[in-house]
């Protein structure tokens, strides 16, 4: 009798054993795909958050093509190196119209370090072979030794008396300077750095036919306008 008891017990013991194990293993397959649906709920999350990111960053910025930047940054740079070297000194250079009342012409520029003197011609035509033409309506000739600044006028290879009262020397080495030249109904009227230097009538017409500005010298040229 005794013996018939432990064997059902230990039977029973044994079926316990075994429905604790497949609870054990149901238990950890579930644990799994619990933990499997939450990692591809998160996967999904995150990747539902990335495409409407950069979805709203493309709505919201747009990038330029490297190869547009760099052009753009060459054209530009092509462009400041072109007008250095137009503004470069000696210059020559064609005053679209010619001049007339009204019309005013500015140079900003800077004296050199060791100036001797610069010249500044209004002119019709070019000239040939790096000489002024026959008709210049007004040429300054600035002299740093002297402190002067002579004007005269050429009309048809012939020089006019020179000019030579000034107020004052507006030019200093090394300093940057503001000439601007206004045409006036029967004169040229100079200002330099906001104050006015001198008047010039004219000798030179039409005035449409003045249609150069030469400069050259211990100056450079930084602008025109």
């Amino acid at each position: 009798m005794k013996n018939k008891i432990k064997s059902g017990t230990k039977a029973i013991e044994s079926l316990y054993c075994r429905s604790t194990v497949l609870v054990q293993l149901q238990t950890d397959k579930l644990d799994l795909q619990l933990q499997l649906q939450l990692q591809l709920g998160f996967l999904q999350i995150n990747m539902a958050e990335r495409q409407s990111t950069t979805a709203s960053g493309r709505k919201k910025w747009s990038v330029p093509q490297r190869g547009g930047t760099d052009q753009s940054q060459a054209s530009s740079g092509s462009s400041h190196r072109d007008a250095e070297q137009s503004l470069s000194v000696p210059f020559r250079g064609y005053i679209a119209g010619g001049i007339h009342p009204g019309k005013k012409l500015v140079v900003f520029g800077i004296v050199n370090s060791r100036p001797d003197r610069f010249y500044l011609a209004l002119t019709c035509g070019r000239g040939e072979s790096g000489e002024p033409p026959l008709d210049v309506a007004v040429e300054l000739c600035v002299q740093f030794r002297d402190r002067q600044v002579l004007r005269r006028a050429c009309r048809a290879g012939s020089w006019t008396e020179v000019e030579r009262t000034l107020p004052f020397f507006p030019f200093i080495r090394e300093q940057p300077f503001k000439i601007e030249i206004q045409c006036e109904q029967s004169r040229f009227r100079v200002v330099v750095d906001g104050q006015q230097l001198f008047d010039f009538n004219h000798r030179v017409m039409p005035l449409s036919s003045v249609d150069t500005l030469w400069i050259k010298g211990s100056i450079a040229i930084t602008k025109l306008a």
